[in-house]
């Protein structure tokens, strides 16, 4: 296998796998349509802070942990599904609280101004949603030495590949984004944010549990 060969085939199998939907588009999705834009952003950058951390560790034989040690694996996903299970019933429990608060401006004021927007929030929970999925390092350790050509450097190689996965990661969250802006006038709506994050909430905590059980 040539090199140009690898990093077509390899753009194809993580090209499938970042536009089904999954845990990373939900969150994206649910971050853009709300408003937030540079909170959206920054979770788009810390989802691609997390895979580039998986591609390197994976390049470098480190993660091949996860896959020999059996502890190691389930204390990551074990903190990977508190995360979500917290994120998601966090989510679920402020919608509740809007609505009981009867005037919505209270539960939305918790959700406006810089501090809700912000990057470097939004950057912590993409981060933290990547790095604590166990998958992905599995995923990462089983798919990207059979893409590397032999006699390739192999760490080299990998981050090459790992690079191929960030801008195929980068474009569909560009499209994530766009389209989230394009319903967000209407998703503002206190009624429509409830559902958005009810149906959010409900998903993230699906994530957690089915996580939780996993093998």
């Amino acid at each position: 296998m040539t090199l140009g060969t690898a990093l077509w085939s390899f753009a194809l199998v993580v090209g499938l796998l970042t536009v089904t939907p999954g845990l990373d588009t939900a969150i994206i999705l649910r971050t853009a349509a709300v408003g937030h834009r540079r909170r959206a952003w920054g979770v788009v950058t810390g989802i691609q802070s997390g895979t580039l951390t998986w591609g390197a560790l994976t390049s470098a034989g480190i993660t091949a942990v996860l896959t020999a040690s059996q502890l190691a694996y389930d204390v990551l996903r074990w903190a990977g599904a508190a995360y979500l299970l917290w994120m998601g019933a966090r989510m679920l429990v402020g919608t509740f609280r809007r609505r009981r608060g009867g005037a919505e401006g209270e539960g939305a004021a918790s959700e406006s101004g810089p501090a809700a927007d912000g990057w470097c929030a939004g950057w912590r929970q993409g981060a933290l949603t990547n790095l604590l999925n166990p998958k992905i390092g599995v995923f990462y350790v089983a798919v990207l030495p059979q893409f590397i050509p032999e006699n390739a450097p192999h760490f080299a190689t990998g981050l090459l590949l790992t690079v191929v996965h960030l801008l195929l990661g980068a474009l569909w969250s560009v499209l994530l984004v766009a389209c989230a802006k394009a319903v967000s006038g209407w998703l503002r709506r206190p009624s429509a944010k409830r559902l958005l994050d009810r149906v959010t909430g409900t998903a993230i905590v699906g994530f957690g549990m089915h996580l939780a059980v996993s093998k």
